[in-house]
């Protein structure tokens, strides 16, 4: 999974700078250096945190945790 999205990332990483270099022209080298690590440190964490919610759902994990509240809090009168 994070193999496909570090491809996705560097795909939206190669859009991003052609659309900063097409609107802008050619800025500051640290300007596209800040975008880059910027979506490609986003992207890869969102990755990351959606690959661990779906295998702690897939391996039971969720349904393994009990409830800790008394049953009384579930009444509805």
């Amino acid at each position: 999974m994070m193999l496909l999205m570090g491809g996705v990332t560097t795909v939206a990483i190669a859009a991003a700078m052609a659309i900063i270099y097409s609107q802008n022209g050619l800025k500051s080298i640290h300007l596209y250096i800040a975008t880059g690590l910027g979506i490609g440190f986003a992207m890869l964490l969102t990755g990351a945190l959606m690959s661990l919610v779906f295998m702690s759902s897939g391996t039971g994990h969720d349904e393994s945790v009990d409830d800790a509240r008394p049953p009384e809090w579930d009444r509805h009168d």
